[in-house]
């Protein structure tokens, strides 16, 4: 497999839309359709620049999550809360403020900052740090951006047990993050 080119086929506000041509293992020229949330030139820039952070929050034995209206599945989920790291932006700095921005919580303190990971490689080259923090404060039952529909809360390990069997819709970052908080995985400092 090598991949020859990349081409943008549609640039849009937050994605954009490549084309890549590969030669397949048989040596015949394909084509692969693939997002961006970064301006690709050509194909030493795939995956290059983080786009942002998960953040795994734990305060008093619980863990956070959001539940939150996704326009590409049309219902909410469970997530983990998240966004984009702006320009300019330190990761630690972007993860106080989106902490803050989804829920009105404050970073107490940050366990652990994981390298970038792939998101979701059949469809896209972003990649995004994660982040566990224990947080403090209160929450913020009112998301204040009229683009978001959020709702955070936090559960302890046998509600949130449950709700994976019973197969309520997460994120699978979430749900991943959440099994891996009931199965009593820890985060001590880095």
């Amino acid at each position: 497999m090598e991949l020859i080119s990349l081409q943008k086929v549609k640039d849009g506000k937050y994605l954009k839309n490549y084309e890549l041509k590969y030669l397949n293992k048989a040596g015949r020229e394909k084509n692969y359709e693939i997002v961006s949330r970064q301006d690709l030139k050509d194909v030493s820039d795939l995956g290059k620049r983080p786009s942002g952070v998960s953040i795994v929050a734990t305060m008093n034995q619980k863990f956070l999550l959001l539940k939150e209206f996704r326009m590409g599945v049309n219902r909410e989920i469970y997530n983990l809360c998240a966004g984009m790291i702006e320009e300019n932006e330190s990761i630690e700095d972007c993860i106080r403020r989106e902490l803050y921005e989804e829920t009105g919580l404050h970073v107490k303190e940050i366990k652990a900052i994981l390298p970038p990971s792939f998101a979701a490689v059949a469809i896209s080259d972003v990649t995004t740090y994660f982040a566990y923090v224990e947080v403090e404060g209160s929450l913020c039952f009112e998301n204040c951006s009229e683009n978001e529909q959020i709702k955070a809360a936090f559960y302890d390990a046998d509600d949130l047990l449950h709700m994976i069997k019973e197969g309520a819709p997460f994120s699978s970052r979430a749900q991943l993050a959440a099994f891996a908080f009931c199965q009593g995985l820890r985060i001590r400092k880095n």
